[in-house]
């Protein structure tokens, strides 16, 4: 696993998300009960931000059309299609480390 510094863990604090964009991938990275989750930032129905969207629980809702997203898994909860890509992150000290490959 090659990992690559994301962020500051200290600017997504627990229960939100945020965008960040790391080696040209544009990135949404959640706190989830102090654990990082990353996943693809692009929403599959019209490459809305996640990362602006609202977290509650597991669970982040694209701002443009609510379609909602699980950051741990990608998968698409309320309609049929393709998930987003979910990327391994840990915390290292006080950053957030991701894994691009």
């Amino acid at each position: 696993m090659a990992l690559v510094r994301a962020m500051c863990k200290a600017k997504v604090p627990e229960g939100k998300i945020c965008e960040v964009r790391v080696n040209r991938k544009s990135l949404a990275v959640a706190n989830v009960d102090g654990k990082p989750c990353v996943i693809s930032n692009i929403c599959t129905h019209e490459q809305g931000p996640l990362g602006r969207g609202v977290l509650e629980g597991t669970v982040v809702t694209c701002p443009w059309h609510e379609w909602k997203f699980d950051v741990t898994s990608g998968k698409l909860l309320n309609a049929q299609g393709e998930g987003v890509k979910t990327y391994p992150a840990e915390v290292q000290g006080e950053d957030i480390f991701v894994d691009l490959d």
